[in-house]
């Protein structure tokens, strides 16, 4: 049985005298970190410079900051209400601030996406790695120790933890220990916010050397809060809707389109002559498109189990079951809304949610003739940030080698889609992005890196359609290619293209296929929009509505050019009486009454972006 202390110290003195004082520290990704033990941890090996201390991690949750005054007036407010109480990993802030001391490194595999991109350290010490190969590379640096957050519940009198939010690595570290090929001391971290999940990663007391419980230092979880959802992201979703067959299985990853997607099958499902029409007029030529609502329903392997499967089942979805079980997943992190509904769940249904290791949900190792025949039909979704017009898909670095996120599971997922019979990977991304002050295309003829290479190229997805690229030849790639791109960037590419050889020198993009405007996009949409179908947060948010009206307001900010902010700025002073939305909105940042003539400024700033 393992030794139960209340205090992080305890913990602490215990794995340094049974472990030495050169610790290997496995941490699991996301929500699952033990944070009380972890910075004890770090503050003794910070006191003790003949402590050696290495952590290898992945997505190291963080509270937003600000970059900005009038950022700072808004997120403020609102990291208290949501983050207030989460204790923030202290070995981030010196990772940050370039002053982890020399015997501690941190190594991490997969980042939050852009957070890390100015921080040499972090940098330099990221491993590229499929989310699969985590667990043997923590086996290969001699992991001694690692420590996780966990549930616990009392059965027939015997106490029972689960490892909850994080059974991906662990399960198959724990597997490695068991077969000999491993030697850790595990270490819990005991939260009552963390939901009891059943399945594998509900495990015996004796899993554990020592475990912390103590009501003290019990924090409140950490929060993803929802993106707002644009038209952009609604329309790549429905495009996607139309791909997924009924009685197959699915895979989505985190963020906004992956919400839009959730939200474009739930109108498939339950208002499927609205959705039919919006897609009509999104692609009127798209070929055997999967319309019809669900009738024998999806079944759901993912490694993140993301709030949006709640959303499936609700609407009769996500139904078709698995030897029982709707949805496999090796990892969650949400809001504070789907812990809550994780924990208050009815036990019959939380058993057909069955959290495992990520080498089951992400490889067909192990039972593979099983796994082929339980996931028939399967599109595995994930985003890129750029596409190459030959289907090279950019999806974690930059092409000078800077890391904005992480290969994570994308490889795994295309892979597994290339071995299955009739799987399918789907790769989605915004046609454009906005890069100072300026449109620039995501579609590009070429650049300097690559997370998926173009032999495995398969289907692409922009919110202006669908380019089915698996099995075709260049000419026919770059084509399909085009036809998705923004029109305003289609003539420079198709020159690219002429130029080199890779498509037709009379080659002419089709009339239907010049028209990949935002202004479509508004009007193939608009009635969906109008009747109140495609809100900002089709699933909540932790953002209060005067948080929701403003945060388009500050993005525009944000990306303005100094034109554009000088064009907010005249409409702000010369706006004359304010409604009350927009009075409110001045109010939540404290800019109803300016004090000075920098808050003077930001107001008018903040009124004409609201107007805009």
């Amino acid at each position: 049985m393992p030794v139960v202390h209340n205090a992080a110290d305890a913990a602490v003195d215990a794995i340094i005298r049974e472990v030495g004082k050169v610790i290997v520290l496995g941490l699991p990704l996301g929500l699952g970190k033990a944070n009380t033990i972890v910075n004890a941890l770090y503050a003794r090996a910070v006191a003790d410079p003949t402590i050696r201390l290495s952590i290898f991690t992945a997505l190291t949750p963080e509270v937003p900051r600000a970059s900005g005054d009038i950022e700072r007036r808004f997120l403020a407010p609102f990291a208290e209400r949501v983050f207030g109480g989460y204790p923030e990993l202290a070995y981030t802030k010196a990772q940050r601030a370039g002053t982890l001391p020399a015997n501690i490194d941190v190594t991490e595999f997969f980042f939050l996406a852009g957070r890390w991109l100015s921080v040499p350290h972090a940098q330099q010490n990221y491993i590229s790695a499929n989310y699969t190969h985590a667990a043997r590379y923590m086996v290969g640096r001699g992991v001694n120790v690692i420590t996780q957050l966990v549930a616990q519940k009392t059965v027939d009198g015997e106490t029972r933890y689960s490892l909850s939010c994080n059974t991906d690595t662990t399960l198959d570290l724990l597997a490695a220990r068991a077969s000999g090929k491993a030697s850790f001391m595990l270490v819990g971290e005991v939260n009552s916010e963390l939901p009891f999940m059943p399945g594998e990663g509900d495990v015996p007391a004796s899993t554990f050397a020592h475990v912390l419980d103590n009501s003290a230092t019990d924090f409140p979880l950490f929060s993803a809060p929802k993106e707002p959802v644009s038209l952009t992201e609604y329309a790549t979703g429905i495009h996607v809707a139309r791909l997924i067959p009924d009685g197959g299985t699915l895979q989505i990853g985190i963020g906004k389109q992956a919400d839009a997607l959730v939200h474009a099958l739930t109108l498939r499902q339950n208002k499927n002559a609205d959705f039919r029409s919006a897609a009509a007029r999104l692609a009127p030529d798209a070929a055997s498109p999967e319309d019809a609502p669900f009738t024998q329903g999806l079944y759901g392997v993912s490694e993140m189990f993301v709030e949006g499967f709640l959303s499936l089942i609700d609407a009769g979805i996500l139904k078709r079951e698995v030897d029982g079980v709707l949805l496999h997943a090796a990892f969650f992190l949400g809001t504070k809304n789907f812990y809550k509904r994780l924990r208050e769940m009815d036990a019959g249904l939380l058993a057909k949610l069955q959290m495992v290791a990520v080498s089951f949900t992400n490889d067909l190792s192990g039972d593979a003739a099983l796994k082929r025949r339980h996931r028939a039909k399967a599109r595995f979704i994930n985003n890129a940030m750029m596409v190459t017009a030959l289907g090279a898909v950019v999806s974690d670095a930059l092409e000078d080698g800077r890391v904005v996120s992480g290969v994570g599971g994308q490889y795994n997922f295309v892979a597994q889609a290339f071995d299955l019979e009739d799987a399918r990977s789907v790769i989605t991304l915004a046609a454009t992005r906005e890069a100072k002050g300026k449109t620039v295309s995501n579609i590009l003829w070429s650049y300097g890196h690559q997370t998926i290479p173009r032999h495995l190229r398969d289907i692409i997805v922009t919110e202006y359609g669908v380019a089915d690229l698996r099995g075709k030849s260049d000419a026919d790639v770059v084509a399909a290619m085009l036809a998705i791109t923004d029109s305003r960037f289609q003539p420079a590419l198709l020159k690219q293209a002429k130029a080199a050889g890779k498509i037709a020198a009379g080659y002419e993009i089709p009339e239907a296929q010049r028209n990949n405007t935002p202004a479509h996009l508004r009007s193939a949409l608009g009635p969906l929009a109008a009747q109140g179908d495609l809100p900002l947060f089709p699933f909540g948010s932790d953002f209060t509505p005067v948080e929701q009206r403003l945060l388009p307001a500050l993005q525009k900010l944000k990306s303005a050019t100094p034109l554009q902010l000088a064009v907010f700025l005249m409409r702000g002073v010369r706006a004359g009486q304010l409604n009350v939305k927009i009075a409110d909105c001045l109010a939540r940042l404290d800019l109803a009454a300016p004090r000075t003539v920098k808050e003077r400024a930001f107001r008018w700033l903040v009124t004409g972006a609201l107007l805009s």
